[in-house]
């Protein structure tokens, strides 16, 4: 696996060469106060993602998807960024406060997405369809923002998608599987690259529809990152913030999720009476759980606090392209 980190350097959108100074790290039970303390001296925020261990959740000043949690950042006098995420989250957020200092816990912690859409190979792909409008998930690197004409969320897709052009045809990367969940939604057809996240890849189908008989009541929460024909056996899709305003407003007391199961911390938090359920992947294993979000630590969280490093740096004119297709989504969204 190659991470966004290494593949970053390449693209001269690296993190900070420097190591976290060393420091002494107080023990687990005195971290979340030693962070607070830490948070105040800096005069940071920490933002974590749905997907992140639940103790990171519990200390994080804001919690959420992605370009949720980087509008919030964005929006703070804060002088230092911690996302407790995967690197192009961190990217993003860098993108939208320049002049901050945007932290992430770990480089390595990257994104098969984003990972397996090199810029290089994505600049070819593009002068293969040199008439299609490309939109790109926002899970993909700084450099595949810079190529993009529209930057899209799993919130916002479909609709974005139905305000294009209809005499122009559209190239969607890097997830497949939502391009194609979003080209039937949309009525739109699509060129799609072919990415895809490897925790919706790995769900049972066998282990869901064994879940299904056992909680017959269960209604069944999908993300659309998820393959087609797991999609088909869902009651409700959508990204992971609908799926948690799902969970609040429906009247079933039990659902099966099929997402990261991260998520559920909130979900139990939101509603402590419902009962939730996660979808084992292939063969009973538990890679549903992102080996890359779980990266994060909080011995992490605390020495990338101490040390104020590694720092996120982005190429200006990159991310001056970056923000433009960023700052069109905002402007379409309803």
């Amino acid at each position: 696996m190659v991470f966004a980190a290494a593949q970053n350097t390449a693209l001269g959108a690296q993190g900070s060469s420097g190591n976290p100074a060393t420091g002494s790290c107080p023990p687990h039970a005195e971290l979340p106060a030693a962070i607070s303390a830490l948070k105040q001296e800096r005069k940071a925020v920490i933002l974590a993602h749905y997907y992140q261990d639940p103790a990171i959740q519990d200390i994080a000043d804001f919690i959420g998807d992605s370009l949720e949690l980087s509008r919030k950042a964005a929006a703070t006098d804060a002088e230092v960024i911690v996302f407790c995420g995967v690197h192009f989250m961190a990217e993003t957020a860098k993108i939208l406060s320049p002049n901050k200092t945007v932290l992430l816990p770990d480089l390595e912690a990257g994104c098969t997405l984003a990972d397996a859409c090199p810029a290089d190979a994505f600049a070819s792909f593009r002068e293969a369809h040199p008439d299609q409008l490309v939109v790109s998930y926002v899970k993909c690197s700084a450099a595949g923002k810079a190529q993009s004409d529209q930057i899209c969320t799993s919130s916002n897709a479909v609709d974005l998608v139905q305000q294009l052009p209809a005499d122009r045809p559209i190239l969607f990367a890097p997830d497949q599987n939502l391009g194609r969940w979003v080209q039937r939604q949309s009525g739109r057809e699509l060129t799609l690259w072919p990415g895809s996240c490897i925790v919706h890849e790995t769900f049972s189908e066998q282990a869901l529809l064994q879940l299904k008989l056992e909680h017959p009541g269960a209604e069944v929460l999908a993300h659309p990152e998820c393959q087609q024909h797991l999609l088909d056996l869902a009651d409700f899709i959508g990204s992971t913030s609908k799926l948690l305003h799902r969970a609040e407003a429906s009247a079933a007391e039990s659902f099966i999720v099929l997402t990261e199961p991260g998520i559920l911390h909130q979900m139990r938090k939101a509603v402590p009476h419902k009962q939730f359920f996660e979808v084992p992947g292939a063969d009973g294993c538990s890679c549903n759980a992102c080996p890359y979000m779980r990266l994060n630590t909080l011995e992490k969280l605390w020495q990338c606090l101490h040390g104020m490093a590694p720092a996120i740096e982005l190429d200006e004119a990159m991310r001056q392209r970056a923000l433009l297709p960023i700052q069109k989504m905002l402007e379409m969204s309803r």
